[in-house]
């Protein structure tokens, strides 16, 4: 009988009636142990529609968690072609969508019971992000218990459900029973004692454990609920303690052939019996449980460290008996019980196994987990064993955790063993590795020390794979850094050698590194090259190849102001980072797509991209970088009195990386910032600045943006840089012919850029040129140059030839950000909200074939495949929902 619960199973039920209707979602089902969260499930599942499918699965508090744990337990009942790839430890681009299309094409509603995802492994948590962001539109229901004071702000799962649309992410939280609910459960076991609910704080399962205790008189309390679970099982027959004691050892459920294994045929009767006092559950599968895991911790806490051990030993060997494909999908258990028992050797053996199985399922950070288990026993592994145990955590470690010290230190480890070994090319492999972290954290000398070591070290051997990609690395930092010429350099060397090898990956990561450097030195060859470093990502599956080659592409069409290919490139690579939940790439490319709104004129849609990236929590700083400096800068030029600050935090976070593409536009801004502030003193710091670092190496249109300033603030000095490289319209005003830069702008679609152009022009036509500036300025809103330009003309004489100051608020112009006409937008709204597309054309009165081209040019200019695409960019970008 459930007591007080009725408001929250309602709320179950009713998400599983909209779930039937095709608009699914995701219900966490939080509280503390013991709140009864399991009971309220099984009430739950009960009384929902017949139709529906309730599968169960969980997460069990193991050192080192199972794999996808929850699909694993359901996967049988779910779908058989899931269960196969389940068995074949495919990796999450291939099980997850054959999941999807499983639920896609399920008859009936379908809920997908997660139970404790506080213990969720890390591929667990992916899965829950990759349904949560798709269920809004399946016949499906996701819900997830979890422990309440489990989950801080800094639990995996609550980044995974900041990451879900707020829409489809419905909350309960259980709290304790009232003080006469608990009366109603002591009238009903025949127990009236007047301190259980001051003891039990009206926690369920204390409340029920309590009560169970049948040979405690009223007023008896035990001080705590653990010596209440001890007397229980102090008062059971030494067989009965034996079965519990045995089944505690094991997190989660336990097989009816496991404990015969261990205990002997004879043992089912004494479970039986447990399961008739109400010990332990049984599930249709004949598999045990603890009634709650709190009598589980407590039964395992009475046992010796000793007789711990022992049982450990036990379980893992009974594993270990089984067909090997079955003790394949056990590999965590195994690991979690060689580990209890404090085997060493068994540990070794299996860690490693267990790891690299959780990494092909995406699990990271729990193949990590794996491999620091078997590196506490290290010490008895053989030195080849050893090396490539640090070199394997360090590179788990490296995808899933942010313990940059440990990581390098590990690589370290690993290359002092290989050299004892002789083991050249593994030592040019760890420092190419150590190259890259050394990158990550802005350590720029560091990175390339390493990265010159890699290539001297794989020089020792005959041309290899490691060889190749120590070439490649080389040639992106060389790129990263302006030294195109070394990039191109290093990058050809490295496709020659691939080529040879027919190394596919390193072919791909070379020509996206030489592609790059012809492009931004007006090279021939360096399109064709990128073209085909991100055709070759797509059709091999690299995926973060491609997003690399979407985003360099990208910024190179936005640098030389190609805006149509620009607007190609964003849109497809911000498409395919959705598709593929790669959010920090889909971020760093939103950014790319703020500053080319910037360019455009269209600063609040600049401002709207630029929030909404930075908004997002724990993005690394390179990746949101590009979002902030235009934010800054488009703040800057609204008149908003925090572009400024946005400016400087631009700045701060930017001369670590020692990258002139993170410092340049940054200064640039603040350069401008004090022009228009008449700050002469600040523009001209910010020009020195930039004068004193190696101006060769920067790209054309970088050179001429600084020229141009230089001029505009009237710096003392010629500037000492490769002027004859700047490109036409910087050239044109930097040469004394500003009304033609100007009409260069125009043409190329940077109004912004051609006012500041028209406010150069002299020699009688000023006022002509300083009206139309003025005009362009105040249509964008860009407010602080407006005011330079109408103070520059009154300075002039000829401020009566500017159009009069208007009144109130500017009103720009107004674009969707991927083109959508006024009715393209209501038809936006209402896929967004899961109508179809006859639900659709009844709300607009609209012909249904109307509707049908109007869906499709919206999946169009969204380049999405379906609707479910569609939302998963609404969920990234909520401003494409809202811009008219």
């Amino acid at each position: 009988m459930l007591l007080e619960r009725e408001s929250p199973l309602e709320v179950l039920l009713s998400s599983e009636r909209r779930a039937a209707a095709g608009h699914g979602s995701t219900v966490l089902l939080e509280g503390e142990a013991g709140i009864g969260k399991t009971c309220l499930l099984q009430e739950f599942a009960e009384r929902a529609d017949k139709r529906c499918r309730v599968l169960w699965g969980g997460c069990e508090a193991l050192f080192t968690p199972r794999p996808l744990g929850p699909l694993q337990d359901m996967a049988q009942l779910l779908d058989p072609c899931v269960a196969a790839l389940l068995d074949q430890a495919a990796a999450p681009e291939r099980l997850f969508p054959a999941l999807l299309k499983a639920l896609q094409h399920a008859e009936g509603t379908t809920v997908l019971l997660f139970e404790d995802v506080h213990w969720a492994d890390n591929a667990t948590l992916d899965l829950v992000k990759y349904l949560g962001r798709r269920i809004s539109l399946l016949r499906a229901m996701l819900v997830l218990s979890a422990r309440s004071d489990e989950l801080s702000a800094g639990h995996p799962l609550a980044y995974v459900l900041g990451d879900l649309a707020t829409t489809s992410v419905t909350r309960i939280t259980l709290g304790p029973l009232s003080p006469g609910a608990v009366t109603v459960l002591a009238e009903q076991a025949g127990r009236g004692d007047p301190d259980l609910y001051r003891i039990t704080e009206g926690n369920p399962f204390f409340v029920s454990e309590l009560l169970a205790n049948s040979e405690i008189a009223p007023g008896e309390i035990p001080d705590s609920i653990r010596e209440a679970v001890w007397a229980r099982l102090s008062r059971l027959t030494a067989g009965e303690r034996e079965v519990l004691e045995m089944i505690s050892i094991v997190p989660g459920s336990v097989e009816p052939w496991l404990i015969r294994r261990l205990l002997g045929i004879e043992s089912d009767a004494l479970v039986d019996q447990c399961v008739a006092r109400g010990l332990l559950r049984q599930d249709d599968q004949g598999a045990l449980t603890f009634r709650h895991e709190l009598a589980r911790q407590a039964t395992l806490e009475r046992l010796s460290p000793s007789l711990q051990r022992s049982l450990h030993r036990k379980v893992e060997a009974a594993i270990s008996e089984l067909p090997a494909a079955q003790t394949t999908a056990m590999l965590s258990r195994r690991v979690h019980h060689a580990a209890g028992a404090d085997d060493g050797a068994r540990v070794l053996e299996l860690a490693p196994q267990a790891a690299a199985q959780a990494a092909r399922l995406g699990a990271h950070r729990e193949a990590a987990s794996h491999l620091a288990t078997a590196l506490k026993y290290v010490a008895q592994a053989p030195p080849a064993i050893a090396a490539q145990l640090y070199e394997d955590w360090a590179y788990e470690a490296g995808l899933a955790l942010l313990v940059y010290d440990s990581i390098i230190e590990a690589r370290h480890r690993a290359i002092a063993i290989w050299r004892e070994l002789g083991r050249v090319d593994k030592v040019a492999g760890n420092l190419r590795w150590l190259s890259r972290l050394h990158w990550r954290r802005g350590e720029g000398e560091q990175a390339e020390q390493f990265a010159n070591q890699a290539v001297r070290e794989a020089e020792k051997l005959p041309p290899g794979p490691e060889l190749a990609m120590a070439y490649s690395t080389r040639s992106q930092l060389h790129m990263l850094h302006y030294r195109f010429d070394d990039a191109i350099d290093w990058g050809l060397r490295a496709i020659s050698l691939a080529d040879q090898l027919r190394e596919v990956e390193t072919r791909v990561h070379a020509l996206n590194n030489v592609g790059t450097a012809l492009l931004f030195t007006d090279r021939p060859g360096g399109r064709q090259r990128m073209e085909e470093s991100l055709a070759l990502a797509l059709e091999h599956g690299f995926h973060d190849h491609a997003s690399r080659a979407y985003t360099n592409f990208a910024e190179y069409a936005v640098v030389v102001k190609d805006f149509v290919l620009a607007e190609r490139l964003l849109a497809e690579g911000i498409a395919f980072c959705t598709r593929h939940d790669l959010d920090s790439a889909a971020q760093y490319l939103l950014g790319r797509q703020a500053e080319l709104r910037m360019e455009q004129g269209r600063f609040r849609e600049a401002v709207t991209i630029g929030q909404g990236v930075m908004s997002l929590e724990r993005l690394p700083i390179v990746m949101h970088l590009p979002a902030l400096t235009v934010l800054g800068r488009v703040r800057m030029r609204l008149g908003d009195p925090d572009g400024l600050g946005l400016l400087h935090k631009a700045l701060q976070e930017g001369l670590p990386t020692g990258e002139a593409q993170r410092i340049m536009p940054v200064r640039m801004a603040l350069a401008e910032a004090a022009w228009l502030a008449g700050d002469t003193c600040g523009s001209h710091e910010q020009l020195m600045a930039l004068a004193a670092m190696e101006l060769d190496n920067f790209r054309s249109w970088d050179i001429g943006e600084l020229a141009v300033w230089w001029k505009r603030c009237g710096m003392a000095g010629q500037l000492q840089a490769p002027i004859e490289r700047i490109p036409w319209p910087r050239s044109a005003e930097f040469r004394g012919d500003p009304s033609s830069a100007a009409t260069e702008w125009i043409r190329l679609g940077l109004p912004y850029e051609a006012a500041l152009a028209l406010m150069q022009v002299r020699g009688g036509d000023e006022g002509t040129a300083l009206a139309r500036a003025v005009a362009m300025l105040e249509k964008i809103e860009a407010r602080p140059a407006a005011v330079m330009t109408r103070k520059l003309a009154r300075q002039m004489g000829v401020g009566d030839q500017l159009p009069k100051i208007r009144r109130g608020p500017y009103a720009a112009s107004r674009h969707h950000p991927l083109g959508l006409t006024q009715h393209e937008q209501q038809v936006l709204v209402l896929i967004a909200e899961g109508k179809s597309n006859k639900e659709v054309a009844r709300s607009l009165s609209r012909s249904p074939r109307t509707i049908e081209h109007q869906v499709s040019s919206v999946l169009s200019k969204f380049n999405a495949a379906n609707r479910m695409e569609v939302l998963l960019r609404l969920r990234a970008e909520p401003w494409l929902l809202n811009e008219s």
